[in-house]
């Protein structure tokens, strides 16, 4: 999942450029600025999952760039993400559930530095 985000955070980097990214988020409705807050948010999220620092909180502040990524984007293509003008909401959801799976199953064996949520302690 992390190199996924910055894949996308160098496609807005390198094909889009950062000033046609706040383009396109302009003429969504959004502001200009807001892909720049989004562009940080996908390589610093996609860093810390990669390197295993604060993986659960790094899939939760990821998990709303893919809500609004169906919500302003792909939602009015349709479902299929092999559909025309940008592709459908099926591939953002699903990356979206994994981000939010990722952050309720917990680091992993191999996080460098575990999320500092509080520990849960089972009941009986």
């Amino acid at each position: 999942m992390g190199s996924l985000l910055i894949i996308h955070f160098l496609n807005k980097l390198l094909i889009f450029t950062p000033a046609g990214t706040a383009h396109m988020f302009e003429g969504l409705g959004l502001p200009g600025n807001l892909a720049y807050g989004i562009m940080s948010l996908e390589v610093t999220t996609g860093i810390a999952l990669i390197l295993g620092i604060w993986p659960r909180l790094a899939a939760l502040v990821a998990f709303p760039i893919l809500v609004g990524a169906i919500v302003f984007f792909h939602g009015r293509n349709g479902f299929a993400y092999n559909a025309p003008k940008g592709g459908g909401w099926e591939y953002p959801a699903v990356w979206a559930i994994a981000l939010l799976v990722q952050a309720m199953i917990g680091d992993g064996a191999l996080t460098l530095v575990p999320t500092p949520f509080p520990k849960r302690t089972p009941t009986r």
